[in-house]
């Protein structure tokens, strides 16, 4: 049906991957009580299957660039997987994932800093949307797990790391460092936290049913897996109809899942800031890639921008 170097089944499958991790994610620990820790840990641990294929076939860059930007990289997307965890045990996923879709303005505002790039009427928008939803995100509603609290403080941290995260990846890449070498060093740092992670949960836990380890590997394999979909989307197709479809679809897909499966609906002012989310990350994800796709080499839109959500 599709040809052999189309990028939309990897694409399918990284919404199908993120969309029922991020609805599931948080079933170990409210179920079970398992250590948002302990998920930690294991998340890093599946990151070495996908690694693996990564890296399959691949020389893996040693030069001092590719060590600095891949720390970097895979630094704050491994600080915002702890934060992530963290924030899943008090707050509703159907609410956090929305608000960590709102990474791309971190990205496009960096750019404009560090970069000096102007931003495209659409970006503007977008960041205008996203500040909206912040503040719809941000009224009680009297519900004690969906009003705004902690968990809403440590999304936002994570939406920087990963926005950050994003925007050296990027660097990274139009310096020549390939996707396998950035996802390496993706893995290597999430288990470089492994300890501080072990650190915050005070050991091993004991007394854990089986179904809380079962469980938290399951889900973060998905986790994993879908960050490599999205290595191999981008290095198939424009990051211009890779990157809107896959930000926007994957969180759609996990409230979709949350509010059918788990049965709580959201407020008005949540179900705003739910689709203010969704609208204004999109804009800013394809103006952003846009940019990009317009200032790349030929030899840079083979290669795709490095990428995957660890």
């Amino acid at each position: 049906m599709f040809a052999r170097s189309s990028w939309i089944p990897y694409a399918a499958g990284l919404v199908l991957s993120w969309g029922v991790w991020g609805a599931f994610s948080s079933l170990p620990t409210a179920r079970y009580g398992y250590p948002d820790e302990m998920v930690y840990v294991l998340w890093s641990l599946t990151m070495l299957i996908p690694a693996f294929f990564a890296l399959r076939g691949v020389t893996f860059d040693r030069r001092s660039v590719a060590t600095r930007y891949g720390l970097v990289v895979g630094l704050t997307g491994a600080g915002g997987q702890l934060l992530l965890f963290q924030a899943l045990t008090i707050g509703p996923a159907y609410l956090i994932f929305p608000v960590i879709a709102l990474s791309p303005a971190i990205t496009v505002l960096m750019a404009v800093v560090l970069l000096r790039e102007r931003i495209p009427v659409l970006a503007v928008t977008g960041v205008v949307l996203a500040l909206l939803a912040i503040i719809a995100f941000s009224i009680s509603t009297g519900d004690e797990e969906a009003s705004a609290g902690p968990w809403l403080l440590l999304a936002i941290g994570v939406t920087v790391a990963w926005g950050v995260q994003a925007y050296y990846m990027r660097k990274a890449a139009t310096l020549g460092v390939n996707d396998g070498t950035t996802f390496g060093w993706m893995t290597i740092s999430g288990l470089l936290l492994v300890p501080v992670a072990l650190v915050m949960m005070g050991g091993l836990p004991s007394g854990a049913p089986w179904q809380a380890p079962t469980l938290a590997l399951g889900t973060q394999l998905l986790n994993a897996v879908g960050a490599l979909f999205l290595v191999m989307a981008l290095s198939r197709g424009k990051a211009s109809l890779v990157a809107p479809t896959t930000n926007a679809l994957a969180p759609v897909l996990t409230i979709l899942l949350s509010l059918a499966l788990f049965q709580v609906l959201p407020s008005g002012f949540q179900t705003l800031g739910i689709v203010l989310a969704l609208v204004g990350s999109t804009l800013m994800v394809y103006t952003d890639e846009k940019r990009g796709e317009a200032a790349a080499t030929p030899a840079d839109r083979t290669t795709g921008v490095g990428a995957g959500r660890a």
